[in-house]
């Protein structure tokens, strides 16, 4: 997937500048695609140059004016062949998990402390994403906002972050502690 149709996706929602959609991507998109602002700002410039989005000026007063970007027909047009593609499967690259890979030859300490540490960051990104949830469906209950709701897309992706950030979390803290009582246990055959 390119940076491209995770821009478009985000801009299905409405119009939107370019600060605001660094803030859409912090809240809804992060849980699948990791874009620094600059690079969205570039995204946006090259998405207008190929007409799959159009930019309009909305001039604000007291504050400098902003440009808005909304998807075109060509844009939709593009989302739907890239929908329609084949999906690849997930590629990971996860330095801890090298660094858990080689821990039998490495002092276990400082791989310890970095898996506690990822579990406490994804528990803060599992909390973030539930309240988007909330947010997302409001006053429904998940089964009926799945079955009734307006769009389900965003909440069906922020499920699945939630799912992977679980998962992370969980096996961190496994992880954790399984090399910590393969530690202690060594300390103590040593004595």
């Amino acid at each position: 997937m390119a940076l491209r149709h995770a821009v478009l996706a985000a801009l299905l929602d409405g119009e939107y500048s370019g600060y605001q959609l660094t803030k859409v991507f912090d809240v809804g998109v992060s849980n699948f695609w990791y874009a620094a602002p600059q690079q969205l700002y570039a995204e946006l410039t090259k998405l207008e140059a190929d007409g799959l989005i159009t930019g309009r000026e909305v001039v604000q007063h007291g504050r400098p004016n902003k440009r808005v970007f909304k998807v075109t027909e060509a844009g939709a047009g593009e989302l739907a062949g890239f929908a329609a593609a084949p999906a690849r499967p997930l590629l990971i690259r996860e330095d801890l998990a090298v660094k858990v890979h080689a821990v039998d030859v490495l002092d276990p300490t400082p791989v310890i402390a970095q898996l506690r540490e990822r579990a406490e960051q994804a528990a803060v990104k599992l909390a973030f994403f539930e309240k988007i949830l909330l947010r997302l469906r409001g006053d429904r209950d998940e089964e009926s906002f799945l079955r009734e709701g307006d769009r389900v897309g965003p909440y069906l992706s922020c499920l699945g972050g939630c799912r992977l950030e679980r998962e992370m979390r969980d096996w961190c803290l496994e992880t954790a502690r399984t090399l910590s009582e393969r530690s202690a246990h060594a300390g103590r055959t040593r004595s």
